[in-house]
């Protein structure tokens, strides 16, 4: 039995657009520190997915991207929290864990509270 994380193909866009947003609005002074932040996030993502708490989405979410959807958060400063929305599949005692959609605190907050 496995886990096994993957997100689908508009994530990833997003994930690589994250870089271009961080260095250009100059979170980060090179563009070097900006891909290591994401892929540091999308690897802890991979990495610990399976093992964090998990929590219904709210429904803003739930309508955007499928019933059944659930996230968890992952915290990489104390200012900056990432949601995380997936669904999880099983088949042949194997778990999967679809990553749908990553916003942050900054994106995502205000749909929890509506």
């Amino acid at each position: 039995m496995q886990n096994k994380v993957w997100a689908l193909p508009e994530v990833i866009d997003e994930l690589e657009n994250l870089i271009d947003i961080l260095f250009e609005k100059e979170y980060f002074g090179f563009e070097e520190a900006a891909v290591n932040y994401v892929v540091e996030l999308f690897e802890e993502i991979i990495n610990y997915l399976p093992y964090r708490l998990r929590k219904p989405a709210p429904k803003f979410f739930t309508d955007r991207y499928g019933k059944g959807l659930l996230y968890s958060i992952f915290s990489k400063s104390k200012r900056t929290k990432w949601y995380v929305f997936f669904r999880i599949y099983r088949k042949d005692g194997d778990t999967y864990y679809q990553v749908r959609y990553i916003g942050n605190n900054y994106t995502c907050a205000q749909h929890f509270f509506s």
